[in-house]
């Protein structure tokens, strides 16, 4: 029976390969009709995993019979690494917080907290799981564990699944925890700045590990078949990671100090781990939601101005965990840099929002520093562009990428960075730089005049961080007789009465 059950996921594997090679992707499967969900049946499961969907369809039913599907409960399942799983929030299921199994999940965890109707909700996800422990055939990561396809084997076949969360990738290639380690050793043996050792390979690092994390959908879109499911029965969701650091922490009125918030790390390294580590890996995570037409939601700015040493993090700092027999050891720092309580509660709203939305594409973050998170549809790399000044010729500028309260913005050769990406927010009305979600254009001290210098800060929502697009001009909206000029090349941004003039054209 195991041996026909392989050859059958074979066979659905090779069908989707094929697939993918002729069309450039998935073919879509149409949705199942409620006769065609009544009469499909699931492949049995070997003894061993048969013995625990029994068990817990006792639990569930009172009864071990596999129900059919329109007599089931609902359910979602949340798969993959310690970033959904919990880890960080600082309260954990029994028997996942060691000493023999570190899997860390929390009762509090995301999945069980959105607004998604559902009688129940599993999270099978593990810290320090790769996706190698995800996918069909895959290696336990301890004695008491399935693997996670298993997992989602057996709760497919009790519950009707509504949505399956992926969340994975950065313990492939990436080693994401190892190099944060790293980066925060060096910083307090004072042995310099981390991002010159792995810059230069980090692309190469995000576009080996994407293959797998595609496989692992493709395994577990194999699951959900085997289970009785057509692809169009549920959304599989393959979720993005946010930068749980920033430079800005100085900015935080109340900023504890590195060392007491958590936050320890140069400031550079804080900088390319928000403007170029993270970033690159959605890119990565994005391109194999595509690739195996899953939802995907990029959460790589929902942390913005919430990082750790801010005044509202959604992230916990360094942390270690002495309250364990033997431990310092690896284990008592395995929370830190981890969503805490109020991320995983943002992860919710933005998981409840998409589930309920049509978009395949989402983004998610707070755009007025409120707490409450808002979707947008498509990913945050089609939202930025360059601000390009038609009389001059440069566009606007971060001068550095330094993202301060206070910098100034101005003109520059235009060259395609982050520090030259611009995204006007039509609800806020606000204009924002790809940098961070956390600084919009200012006016300083709402003072419309001519010759006032434009520059970055805290987004509020303000009236003073308000514009307008008026044809290919940018104005107060408090004050649209002004427009924002760069008089030349390499100038300051600033306010100059409205004349029609090239340099006060933006393209």
């Amino acid at each position: 029976m195991q041996r026909t059950r392989l050859r059958l996921r074979s066979a659905v594997a090779a069908a989707a390969a094929l697939a993918a090679a002729m069309g450039g992707g998935l073919v879509a499967t149409a949705p199942a009709t409620a006769a065609d969900r009544a009469a499909s049946a699931s492949a049995p499961l070997p003894a061993e995993l048969e013995a625990v969907r029994a068990a817990e369809a006792v639990k569930l039913y009172g009864s071990p019979a596999e129900r059919p599907m329109d007599q089931r409960k609902t359910g979602l399942i949340s798969l993959g690494d310690s970033e959904i799983s919990g880890e960080g929030v600082g309260t954990y299921e029994p028997g996942t917080n060691g000493p023999d199994n570190w899997c860390h999940r929390s009762p509090d965890a995301a999945i069980h907290r959105t607004g998604i109707p559902a009688d129940v909700t599993y999270n099978v996800s593990c810290s320090g799981a790769y996706t190698g422990n995800i996918r069909i055939g895959g290696s336990k990561q301890y004695a008491d564990e399935l693997v996670q396809s298993d997992n989602l084997a057996v709760k497919a076949r009790n519950t009707r699944i509504k949505m399956v969360l992926l969340v994975a990738g950065a313990n492939d290639d990436l080693q994401f925890g190892p190099v944060m380690t790293d980066c925060v050793t060096r910083w307090l043996t004072f042995q310099g700045a981390c991002a010159p050792k792995y810059a230069p390979g980090w692309q190469a690092r995000v576009d080996a590990l994407v293959p797998k994390v595609e496989q692992t959908v493709r395994d577990l879109r194999t699951v959900m078949r085997d289970a009785g499911y057509a692809d169009g029965d549920y959304k599989m969701v393959v979720m993005g990671y946010p930068s749980p650091i920033g430079p800005d922490v100085y900015d935080n009125p109340n900023f504890p100090g590195k060392i007491p918030g958590g936050c320890a790390g140069y400031d550079s390294d804080a900088a390319w781990g928000r403007d170029t580590a993270v970033s690159t890996f959605e890119r990565g995570m994005r391109r194999a939601a595509a690739n195996t037409a899953s939802v995907y939601l990029d959460n790589s700015r929902l942390f913005h101005g919430h990082e750790v040493c801010m005044d509202d993090p959604w992230a916990r700092g360094l942390y270690i965990d002495l309250s364990k027999p033997g431990l310092p050891d690896s284990n008592s720092v395995r929370q830190s840099f981890h969503p805490n309580i109020r991320g995983h509660a943002a992860f919710a709203s933005c998981l409840t929002q998409l589930y309920g939305s049509t978009v395949r594409e989402a983004s998610c973050a707070d755009p007025a520093s409120t707490g409450k998170p808002v979707l947008f549809a498509g990913a945050w790399d089609d939202a930025y562009k360059p601000l390009r000044n038609e009389g001059t010729g440069t566009c606007a500028d971060v001068p550095g990428a330094a993202t301060r309260n206070g910098t100034a913005v101005g003109g520059w050769d235009c060259h395609g960075g982050r520090n030259q990406g611009w995204w006007y927010d039509t609800a806020q009305k606000s204009v924002r730089t790809e940098l961070t979600h956390d600084r919009c254009l200012d006016v300083p001290g709402a003072k419309y005049q001519a010759g006032a210098g434009l520059v970055l800060w805290n987004c509020s929502g303000a009236a003073n961080q308000q514009f307008v697009r008026d044809g290919s001009t940018i104005r107060p909206a408090a004050s649209t007789g002004l427009c924002v000029t760069l008089a030349a090349a390499k100038d300051p941004l600033r306010l100059q009465p409205c004349t029609g003039a090239a340099n006060q054209r933006f393209a």
